[in-house]
C-alpha cells in the first residue's frame, strides 16, 4: 500500500477529527514532507482535506469518494471482504478475474470510480462514468454446479434491492434476471462470470459484478439508453455511495452464506415485475411474443408461448411486450 493510500486510511479512521502531521508521519514511518506530498496528491484526486496549524489534517466527512476505509466503516465487524480500490479500470469483472486466477481469496472486492469498458450481459456494455456510480466485483469460490449460477445473480439482485430501499428509501423492482428498476428506470445491472472445472462441472471461481447508477452523469446518459437508464439520487444528494456499497456487500454475503436454502426466493419473486405480463423474447435475432407465467425455485422463467406450450428459460434477452 502506498503512502498516499495509507494516509487516506488514517484520515478516514479519524472520522473527521484532526490528525497532526507528526502523528501521521510516525504512524506511517515517513517524513512530514512525505505526508504533505501524500495529502496534496489526495487533494488532486478530489478529497477535501483541511490543514490547520497546530492541529494537522482533517478529511471532510462530506466526501463521496470511495475507498476501502470509507466502505469498511459501514461494514459489520468480522466481515470477510478485502477491498481493492481502482480509480479507473476497463472492467471490475476483468480485474477481479485476474486476481482470482492469481489465487485471490473469496471475499476479495474490486471497486472502481470509473470503468472504460464496463461489462453487461450478452456482450453489452455498462455505462460507468467517473464518480457517479458504484462499480464493484466480488471474487467467489462457490461449491456450485454451473447450471446453478442464476442463484448467485438472484441473490445479488435481492441484496441490491434491499440495500437500495434501506439506504435511499426508493422502492425497487427486479427485471428477470439481473436488472434492478426504480420508477420504471434501470438503476442496477448485475453480471456473473466464472471459470469451471471440466471434471466436476463446478466453479473454480466466480466473479459477481454489480453496477449501480447512484447519480445522473453530468452529460446525461448516452442516447441509446436514455429512455431506460435512471439514477437513484439527484446530483446534489448527500454522500451515500460508501454506505450503499457496504450495505450491498453485507446483505449479499448474508444470502450467499446460506445460498442452498434459497431463502431469498420469495423476495425475488415478489419483486419480479415480468411475472403475469406479456413479454418479448429475443432469440437468434427473432422477437417472439410470450407470457411470463411462473418462476422456478432455480430462478428459471417459465413462459407460455402463443400456442400454449410452456418453456423454462435459464437465461435470455427478455423485455416487456410494450418495449
Amino acid at each position: 500500500m502506498t503512502t498516499k493510500s495509507r494516509t487516506l486510511r488514517l484520515l478516514e479512521e479519524s472520522q473527521g477529527d484532526y490528525v497532526s502531521g507528526v502523528k501521521l508521519a510516525s504512524a506511517l514511518g515517513v517524513s512530514r514532507n512525505a505526508v504533505w506530498k501524500a495529502v496534496n496528491a489526495l487533494r488532486e484526486e478530489g478529497y477535501d482535506i483541511a490543514a490547520t496549524t497546530n492541529k494537522g489534517y482533517r478529511l471532510s466527512q462530506d466526501s463521496d469518494l470511495l475507498s476501502p476505509a470509507s466502505i469498511g466503516r459501514f461494514l459489520p465487524a468480522g466481515h470477510p471482504f478485502d477491498i481493492v480500490l481502482r480509480k479507473r479500470v476497463t472492467s471490475t469483472n476483468t480485474e477481479a478475474q485476474q486476481l482470482a486466477l492469481l489465487g485471490a481469496p473469496e471475499g476479495t472486492v474490486v471497486v472502481a470510480e470509473e470503468q472504460t469498458a464496463g461489462k453487461g450481459r450478452r456482450g453489452k456494455s455498462f455505462f460507468s462514468p467517473a464518480s457517479t456510480g458504484i462499480y464493484l466485483s466480488i471474487v467467489l469460490r462457490p461449491l456450485l454446479q454451473a447450471n446453478a449460477s442464476a442463484c448467485l445473480t438472484a441473490a445479488a439482485a435481492v441484496a441490491c434491492a434491499q440495500a437500495i430501499e434501506a439506504v435511499t428509501g426508493r422502492k425497487t423492482a427486479i427485471k428477470w434476471i439481473n436488472d434492478i428498476f426504480c420508477d420504471g428506470r434501470k438503476v442496477v445491472g448485475i453480471l456473473t462470470e466464472g471459470a469451471l472445472s471440466v471434471e466436476s462441472g463446478r466453479f473454480e471461481y466466480a466473479v459477481l459484478g454489480i453496477g449501480i447508477n447512484v447519480k445522473p452523469p453530468s452529460a446525461g446518459f448516452p442516447s441509446e439508453m436514455a429512455d431506460v437508464a435512471g439514477a437513484l439520487c439527484p446530483v446534489n444528494a448527500d454522500p451515500l455511495r460508501s454506505k450503499l456499497a457496504a450495505e450491498v456487500l453485507a446483505r449479499f454475503w448474508g444470502l450467499y452464506e446460506n445460498l442452498d436454502s434459497r431463502s431469498f426466493y420469495s423476495d425475488y419473486r415478489d419483486r419480479c415485475f415480468l411475472l403475469d405480463q406479456p413479454i418479448v423474447i429475443t432469440r437468434r435475432g427473432q422477437r417472439i411474443r410470450a407470457r411470463a407465467v411462473d418462476l422456478t425455485e432455480d430462478f428459471q422463467l417459465v413462459i407460455e408461448l402463443p400456442d400454449k406450450t410452456r418453456e423454462n428459460l435459464q437465461y435470455g434477452e427478455v423485455s416487456t411486450a410494450r418495449a
